[in-house]
């Protein structure tokens, strides 16, 4: 019985895992859940009920802690933790597409705002499966408090990155189904807020630099193909090559990575071939992450007018997700704060790279991309003309150069306004988030 339990809650995961990504009529969403309706079943057959819950961070059943089995399953005790489910009962009688619905309750609600799930369990006929939800927590309105669960689930996120990464560095086999759960959770907590980050997150020198990057860079790409109106599918393979399209950089010695000096000719030439590097080691997940990462990986460095490297022995124009990948990548290069960078504040980041359009960058991309992102991207913390401090809140795709602002200082001005429809107002400069601009990360 207790591997038969145990065998649930890894189902469990896995319909999760597939519901997020697939519809509920996709037969592979149909083939997990499948898997878990049997096992149910077989132990609804010598049991009344069965209860699956979380005690402490941990899963549990009856009165069995599985804590090797929560260690393992750390993403399904966050989810439970997230949605505030403590506890999920079977019942005798329990019918499969009951158990579907089920499984498409919990994959939508996060998404879910006031939702009464014993309303939606009568809608959808949900009469064997009840769901323990913890009522006792309210809805953190400070601030502080918001800033603090945005960056712990970042640094979270880094680490997922760092795992997911580290795995395709040691030739371990990637679960592509886990990979992509991952990937969609990062889109759905952090896509679009990619200047409220780089505000609220310091960078240290200690820190994993290089898997911040990386998931900046996936979060970036997938806002981009998102603003191009990219089938979700598409969305998430382009994140996963984002995800991947520097790691051949990570075999080259950290001491490289890491020098604050200009490189010297030969390490400048070995950084050059961590493209092609990065294909001999994708090359071995083809039949698992398609090909899509390699030639993101081979690429997003050969630049629109193919300048870069590697050299190509024949004129081709790269691949669409190659191009908006190294968009993105140099976007957040230059956004990051370095020991050995400027400080580059957004209005600095647009001249920078428009100088560069039609060479490094394809002209259209670029334009789409600034104008998703804003010349004063969401979240940038700015000083006005009339001497008050705003947060920028919305942009104007018609009018990048003029977004929505809320003035935050002085307080007693506190309003939105539109600077489209404000000309006598304009934006002076950006404010940086760790400088002058601190005292304001409240009001991100």
């Amino acid at each position: 019985m207790r591997d038969k339990v145990k065998l649930c809650f890894i189902y469990l995961l896995n319909c999760l895992q597939t519901g997020k990504l697939y519809s509920e009529n996709h037969p592979t969403f149909n083939e997990f859940v499948g898997r878990l309706y049997d096992v149910i079943q077989n132990i609804l057959l010598v049991k009344k009920e069965l209860v699956l819950g979380i005690v402490s961070g941990e899963l549990a059943w009856e009165d069995e802690i599985f804590l090797d089995l929560s260690k393992k399953m750390a993403t399904l005790v966050d989810f439970l933790k997230e949605v505030r489910i403590e506890r999920i009962i079977f019942q005798q009688g329990l019918r499969f597409d009951e158990l579907s619905a089920f499984i498409s309750f919990l994959c939508r609600i996060k998404t879910m705002e006031k939702v009464d799930e014993q309303e939606y369990f009568s809608l959808h006929g949900i009469t064997n499966i009840r769901a323990g939800r913890i009522r006792s927590l309210v809805k953190v309105e400070d601030p502080e408090e918001k800033a603090r669960e945005m960056m712990l689930k970042y640094e979270n996120s880094v680490e997922v990155v760092s795992q997911s990464v580290n795995v395709v560095l040691d030739e371990k086999d990637v679960d592509y189904l886990d990979l992509r759960f991952n990937v969609l959770n990062i889109m759905e907590d952090f896509m679009g807020k990619h200047r409220e980050l780089i505000s609220l997150i310091s960078i240290k020198e200690k820190d994993p630099l290089t898997f911040v990057h990386l998931l900046n860079v996936c979060l970036l790409a997938m806002f981009f193909a998102s603003k191009l109106e990219f089938g979700k599918d598409d969305v998430l393979d382009l994140g996963i090559a984002a995800l991947y399209h520097d790691i051949g950089k990570l075999y080259i010695s950290e001491r490289i990575l890491q020098k604050k000096t200009e490189l010297a000719e030969k390490e400048f030439t070995a950084m050059k071939d961590h493209p092609l590097l990065g294909v001999k080691i994708l090359d071995r997940y083809k039949e698992t992450m398609g090909i899509l990462p390699l030639v993101v990986a081979l690429e997003h460095h050969l630049r629109y007018d193919l300048t870069g490297y590697p050299k190509v022995t024949y004129p081709r124009k790269p691949h669409t997700a190659s191009l908006m990948v190294s968009i993105c990548d140099v976007y957040d290069a230059l956004a990051l704060r370095r020991s050995y960078k400027k400080d580059y504040s957004p209005n600095k980041i647009y001249e920078l790279m428009m100088t560069n359009k039609g060479k490094l960058f394809d002209p259209l991309l670029l334009d789409k991309f600034f104008q998703g992102i804003g010349f004063w991207p969401v979240g940038t913390i700015v000083s006005l003309s009339d001497q008050s401090v705003a947060v920028v809140r919305e942009l104007n795709e018609e009018d990048i150069f003029r977004p929505k602002v809320e003035i935050v200082a002085p307080e007693s001005r506190r309003e939105t306004i539109n600077l489209a429809k404000t000309k006598t107002v304009n934006i002076i400069e950006a404010l940086n988030p760790h400088k002058d601009g601190q005292e304001y990360l409240r009001f991100l």
